[in-house]
């Protein structure tokens, strides 16, 4: 089977991981590469400078071609930013023949009416947002939350009989102005652009693995440079994703503001605050910019997951990812604060990074110590990817069975 690169550009670093799938689902992870961005090549988590970013991105190929020892063959590339409108449509109707079982054409139809609907809300929101009636969206993923008839819940609809059908779409958006700019930066690395996708469902995908039937729960906060992104899972399926532009940049502008510092010093402060090298009086400081911007990105994540308030109570169970979440400060805030107690948790969050090696269908055995030493929480988002690629490659054509004929009808 070809092989596959996940490639999460970033505001702060440009993520590669190469892998090879194999036929029972699993990823071989052949290579891992990164590499650092410069200020003013990313805006709000989307590509501000394709030139520049061009270069990041091959910096980071080079490593990933060089432990692998081969090129990738499809490209799999995560878009983020608060343009990305992300949200779950509950669609309910009732059967003419509920005796007649529930074909792809029927499905087809259903999908195409929710997609077309949700197109059109993000359309609205992302105009209002930017003050342009004329901006353009593009369906970036979409997927079966929960599906059920006459009450009971299944997998898959098709060849199902029933009257009362209850299907649950995520199905996320972005401008077409972001996706182009990703082609165009593909093109120019002589990548063969096999799918866009949004990262914290790129996360989840890499939370739930090959089992279509997982019951895992959890929200994914993925803490980049630019932007926070937060997905939430309800027994296995995606609920929605959210996004805001206050990631691990603005801890460090802070930092710089307060204590009268250029941007890369700030930037080796934060680096240095959790290791013990900062003198007490500079640690102190940098402590107090921290837990100032810490305040203003916990009022974010609050207004993020008011939006699942219809879901009734939220999973407990909260997963880090993201260079930003390596901040031993933003744990401890999120792990012994009351952020949560104005939302609807049934208890305390438990909160912990994601940690790569619990991260089901992955295989790391022919990856060289360099890159098994590069792979952590951070690259959560790049393997991600690579399990959307998966998915979109179980729709081509060629490919048969019920769980490739809904996902030909969910990339249509």
């Amino acid at each position: 089977m070809s092989t596959i690169l996940g490639l999460d550009i970033g505001t702060e670093f440009v993520k590669a991981v190469l892998a090879k799938p194999t036929k029972n689902g699993n990823l071989e992870i052949l290579g891992v590469g990164k590499a650092r961005q410069v200020e003013g090549n990313m805006h709000a988590g989307a590509v501000a400078d394709i030139p520049a970013v061009v270069n990041v991105c091959e910096e980071a190929l080079v490593q990933v071609e060089e432990q692998a020892g081969e090129r990738a063959n499809l490209t799999i590339v995560g878009i983020a930013g608060e343009l990305i409108k992300g949200n779950t449509t509950t669609v309910n109707y009732t059967r003419k023949n509920p005796n007649r079982p529930i074909t792809e054409s029927e499905m087809e139809e259903i999908i195409h009416k929710v997609q077309q609907k949700s197109g059109e809300v993000a359309k609205k929101t992302v105009a209002l947002e930017t003050d342009n009636d004329n901006v353009e969206v593009r369906l970036i993923n979409s997927a079966i939350v929960s599906l059920t008839i006459d009450g009971y819940k299944i997998s898959n609809p098709i060849g199902f009989k029933g009257s009362d059908v209850v299907i649950q779409f995520y199905t996320a958006f972005a401008p077409l102005i972001h996706v182009a700019a990703i082609e165009k930066v593909c093109a120019e690395l002589n990548l063969d652009l096999l799918t866009v996708a949004v990262e914290p469902f790129a996360v989840c995908r890499a939370c739930l693995g090959n089992d279509i039937s997982s019951s895992f729960s959890g929200i994914v906060m993925d803490i980049g440079g630019g932007t926070t992104d937060i997905a939430v899972v309800e027994d296995g399926g995606v609920e929605g994703t959210k996004m805001f532009s206050i990631g691990g940049r603005s801890f460090t502008h802070q930092i710089a503001e307060s204590l009268g510092v250029e941007f890369e010093t700030a930037e080796e402060y934060k680096l240095d605050f959790d290791t013990g090298k900062l003198d007490d009086r500079v640690k102190s400081k940098v402590d107090t910019a921290i837990d100032r911007n810490l305040s203003v990105w916990l009022t974010g994540v609050e207004v993020a997951l008011e939006e699942f308030g219809n879901m009734g109570s939220l999973p407990r169970n909260v997963l880090l990812c993201g260079g930003g979440a390596s901040l031993s400060s933003l744990q401890e805030k999120l792990a012994i604060s009351d952020w949560y107690k104005g939302l609807p948790f049934s208890r305390r969050p438990i909160i912990h990074l994601i940690d790569v090696e619990d991260l089901p269908n992955l295989k790391t055995d022919h990856l060289n110590a360099e890159g098994l030493g590069m792979l952590d929480h951070s690259f959560a988002t790049a393997l991600g990817l690579l399990r959307v690629g998966i998915d979109t490659l179980a729709s081509a054509p060629e490919e048969t069975g019920i769980r490739a004929k809904i996902s030909k009808l969910l990339q249509k």
